[in-house]
């Protein structure tokens, strides 16, 4: 009898490790925190995560043939990629493969990198064995450093938006005349900083990101300019403030991606997807 009593216990202790291993690996249960920089090992491994950080703060001057606009990765994926929600890269490492509804498939973390670069950056995507896919490959794992595996850190994507308001571009013309202007140019052309780039983006226009992009998405772009701006001010805009100069700037001239009339095979495009 004790022994099919000790037995039970043990099986129904290995039962409630896995549902909570499970509800792990579905639960953000861990901050956005970058690693510090005493982390990044001496050695090939060292030069490949501080070469895959510049990629990302530098990647219009870096990998001009790669990208088709003036951006840089860091100017959606602020401090380079370990801000919450800014669509950090803390932690992402462990997340993928993953489900993607608009791909309608399970992809790769190279295949997510090389979406921006086709829609974001308006460019053409790296080779997955390139030396620049591999170092921006060990940033991200070198950024994810104690984040478990499977686990979505707190702040992933640009965070929550009402999705049930609606635009009103009229008055988010407005609000951007009041609040963006400043840094991003009346007419949406950004502020340049010499052959790097911009310091602050351009939102649309020839060198801004295309209309693939999941920033030319009303709701997305929303969010992340809810929880992040103005710069330095994330948090100060309302909702509907938020989500009406989103529809006034991602509706804006910008590049046209060919291919998102392949977007969400499945039938299941969000309301605000671009056609």
């Amino acid at each position: 009898m004790l022994a099919k009593l000790t037995k039970y216990r043990f099986s129904a202790f290995i039962a409630a490790a896995f549902f909570v291993c499970d509800a792990g690996a579905q639960t953000a249960v861990t901050e956005v925190q970058a690693p510090p920089e005493s982390s990044i090992p001496a050695g090939p491994r060292g030069v490949a995560i501080q070469e895959g950080r510049k990629l990302m703060n530098e990647t219009h001057q870096r990998l001009p043939k790669n990208v088709g606009n003036g951006l840089n990765c860091t100017n959606c994926h602020l401090a380079g990629g370990a801000t919450a929600n800014a669509s950090p890269w803390v932690g992402i490492w462990g997340v993928f493969p993953e489900y993607r509804s608009r791909s309608g498939k399970l992809i790769s973390l190279q295949e997510r990198i090389n979406d921006c670069f086709e829609r974001s950056m308006n460019g053409k995507p790296l080779p997955y064995t390139s030396a620049e896919m591999t170092n921006i490959l060990a940033y991200m794992q070198w950024l994810s450093s104690g984040v478990p595996t499977g686990v979505s850190v707190k702040g992933r994507g640009f965070g929550p938006v009402d999705q049930k308001l609606k635009a009103d571009p009229n008055h988010g013309k407005q609000v951007y005349a009041d609040k963006c202007a400043s840094c991003h140019g009346a007419d949406g052309s950004g502020m340049k900083n010499g052959e790097h780039g911009y310091t602050f983006p351009p939102l649309w226009g020839a060198n801004s990101f295309n209309d693939g992009a999941g920033m030319a998405r009303t709701y997305t772009a929303a969010a992340f300019v809810k929880h992040n701006m103005p710069l330095g001010q994330g948090g100060t805009l309302t909702d509907q403030e938020a989500v009406d100069v989103a529809g006034f700037f991602t509706h804006q001239p910008r590049p046209v991606y060919p291919g998102k009339s392949h977007d969400w095979p499945l039938g299941d495009k969000p309301k605000d997807a671009r056609s």
